[in-house]
């Protein structure tokens, strides 16, 4: 199968878009790739796939330019870059101790008045926090953790919604040396509990609740059952959020900063620690067990972040970054990083759509947001509601939307680019793929390059992304494995929980070993740009063909009667193969014969007759991670007769009703009698 962008071609299509030359010349990728040349024999000609290649062909020394670029503070210095290159297990920098919060907080040297933080919540009013009493208030708090015995590597925990205060504890933790994990409270204590009880957290952050959707949500009742079932707790540290008291036993936000409101203000003291000690840990969906505790380093994230944030989101201090995300989404850490180039970091804290569909463009907007991120899901709610977001809002100051979670459908690019061309903007649009396990990205924003419809841009500079065959053959222009064949920093150091490293081998390292498998699908075009085509662990599979859900979501999501869909393929007992197609249709929409036919049409006249679904079946709902993520892979085991509470890990969805609907449809196909 080749992609449905007409990748395969010889000639490269047209581009969407293309940077002009002023844009080429003042991005940080192209001043860097002219130092590298000069100082580390980088290629000076060939603009970004030259330097792609040379940066997988000569990674140590990439990296090492990389250090020297951002000038990062190492107070012991390293012996190497790569003490060992083998996967799992690349050693990096060994010998050298820094700290990442020292350099996130490093612009408050320089601009002490300029804000580090925007915080917004649903009244989409902005409130500053300036670079001077971020620092005061991670100063202060870290005194606080040391007193209350927090030590380097200990785990500080947070059920927090995205508010300037849990960024102050992230680096507060990670200024004592501790380890940060957060999650978001919509999260129910059994999800919460699914994670922390894993690393055992000896301090927890909590608010007493949360404003979504214009309602107030407590969870007073949730933090005191997290209380209960975390026994490593030593304290617990309430945030008044909705005006409550702080619960006996235990310690108020304000008397643990209280020395920032007066000219004591302390400076923070840095823990110097190794390469890889522990930054924080991140956690997989769980959809069909425990969540993976995945552990990334304070070395690897800085690297890695600054890379990513600084040359291939061409972030500096003049930018304004806003991405909306969630403190249980890696998107959110990745957020905070921002603010290790300088950056004005946006936090909004609420509903994406509220009061109205374009709350999010009216965040950007009130914020001056330079680049703002979303979901690819978000771009075509708002292509669907009728929103003409650059016309109905100022967002001459953004530069750049970027989009994540799920591969943006052509109509996504389509649709963005006409609504800010029609306002005059140039707009540069940027699909990226990564993912929580390099809390990094794979492919996706390259400033110097040409965008073309429903393609990312490139690999990531550092990154050597091929697509494979089963047998290891590497693939241009059909689709293949997602494989990394060489270590990024920010892969996990190891898993919690994970003595002997089974578990984190068995993830990424069985089907090719030594080499990274993702579990995506995907085409690196001839051009160099790179298509994603969903998950290959619920690939599907008709008469030996692969194909990819998210091709069958584009097109078929483009009627305006389908709000979502879900495509899944069974392997029946006989040798068939069953592949229907779950259809959650918008308000006043009939799943009639027509309907079908159109559907039917749609798929086989922009994908193939392969693709057409064998039956199409309406659904009141399509169930989700708690990140938002179509859940394809309980769903199928659900099909195949497999009970709910074996098929998927409840605390990991978003609607465990929605899932009863596929499980009694398994039931009635007799994959096996009723339990």
């Amino acid at each position: 199968m080749t992609s449905t962008s007409a990748t395969a071609h010889s000639e490269p299509p047209e581009p969407l878009w293309q940077p002009d030359q002023d844009r080429i010349a003042s991005a940080a990728v192209t001043r860097f790739q002219a130092w590298a040349a000069e100082r580390h024999g980088a290629p000076a000609d060939g603009g970004y796939p030259a330097l792609h290649r040379w940066s997988t062909d000569h990674l140590d020394t990439f990296w090492q330019a990389v250090t020297e670029w951002f000038d990062i503070r190492f107070t012991t210095p390293y012996e190497r870059v790569l003490g060992d290159r083998a996967m799992p297990g690349a050693q990096w920098f060994p010998g050298a101790t820094l700290n990442y919060a020292e350099h996130a907080l490093r612009a408050a040297d320089q601009r002490p008045d300029a804000p580090a933080l925007l915080h917004v919540d649903e009244t989409h009013e902005a409130t500053p926090v300036t670079w001077a009493e971020l620092r005061s208030q991670v100063g202060a708090l870290a005194v606080e953790l040391r007193a209350l015995g927090v030590r380097p590597g200990d785990r500080v925990s947070g059920y927090l919604p995205n508010i300037p205060q849990a960024v102050t504890a992230l680096l507060a933790t990670a200024a004592v040396g501790a380890v940060w994990t957060s999650c978001a409270p919509d999260f129910g204590a059994r999800s919460v509990l699914d994670r922390f009880q894993q690393v055992e957290p000896v301090v927890l952050f909590t608010v007493d609740g949360y404003r979504y959707g214009g309602k107030e949500h407590d969870r007073r009742d949730t933090v005191a059952e997290l209380r209960r079932e975390l026994p490593t707790l030593r304290a617990v540290v309430h945030i008044p959020l909705l005006g409550t008291d702080a619960p006996e036993g235990t310690l108020e936000w304000a008397a643990l900063t209280a020395g920032t409101a007066t000219s004591e203000a302390v400076a923070p003291v840095f823990e110097q620690v190794p390469f890889d000690h522990p930054l924080w840990i991140l956690y997989s969906s769980g959809t069909t067990g425990l969540p993976k505790a995945i552990v990334q380093s304070q070395g690897g994230i800085l690297l890695e972040h600054l890379k990513q944030l600084g040359l291939h989101c061409d972030l500096g201090p003049d930018d304004r970054f806003f991405w909306y995300t969630s403190t249980g989404w890696m998107m959110w850490n990745f957020l905070v990083s921002g603010l290790l180039t300088g950056t004005t970091v946006v936090l909004y804290d609420g509903s994406p759509g509220y009061p109205a569909t374009d709350a999010q463009w009216r965040v950007a907007e009130r914020t001056g947001a330079t680049l703002y991120g979303t979901s690819a899901a978000y771009v075509m709610a708002c292509r669907k509601a009728g929103v003409h977001p650059a016309r109905d809002h100022d967002l001459s100051k953004i530069a750049c939307v970027a989009t994540t979670g799920s591969p943006l459908p052509p109509d996504g690019f389509r649709w963005l680019h006409d609504e800010f061309a029609e306002a005059g903007h140039d707009l540069w649009i940027a699909s990226v793929s990564g993912g929580t396990d390099v809390c990094s990205c794979f492919a996706g924003a390259v400033p110097t390059l040409p965008v073309h419809i429903g393609e990312l841009q490139a690999p990531c500079l550092g990154t050597d992304l091929q697509a494979w065959d089963p047998h290891g053959k590497p693939l241009t222009g059909e689709v293949g494995e997602l494989v990394v064949t060489n270590p990024m920093p920010s892969m996990p150091i190891h898993f919690w929980n994970d003595p002997d490293g089974s578990r984190y081998h068995d993830s990424y390292f069985d089907m090719y070993p030594g080499v990274w498998r993702h579990g995506d699908w995907i085409t690196i075009t001839d051009h160099g740009s790179v298509v994603i085509h969903g998950r290959s662990d619920s690939t599907l599979n008709r008469q030996g063909v692969r194909m990819g859900s998210a091709d069958i979501y584009e097109a078929v999501e483009r009627l305006p009667e389908i709000k979502e869909s879900l495509v899944i393929g069974i392997e029946e007992p006989d040798g068939g193969y069953w592949m229907p197609l779950f259809v959650h249709l918008a308000e006043g929409a009939t799943l009639d014969d027509d309907l079908i036919s159109r559907v039917k049409q749609t798929v086989r006249t922009e994908l193939s007759p392969r693709h057409v679904p064998d039956d199409i079946v309406e659904v009141p709902g399509i169930p989700h991670t708690l990140t938002g993520k179509r859940i394809e892979v309980p769903v199928k085991r659900l099909l195949q007769g497999t009970a709910l509470d074996k098929a998927v890990n409840p605390g990991s969805v978003d609607n465990l009703d929605l899932l009863r609907f596929y499980e009694t449809l398994g039931h009635q196909r007799g994959q096996r009698p009723r339990a």
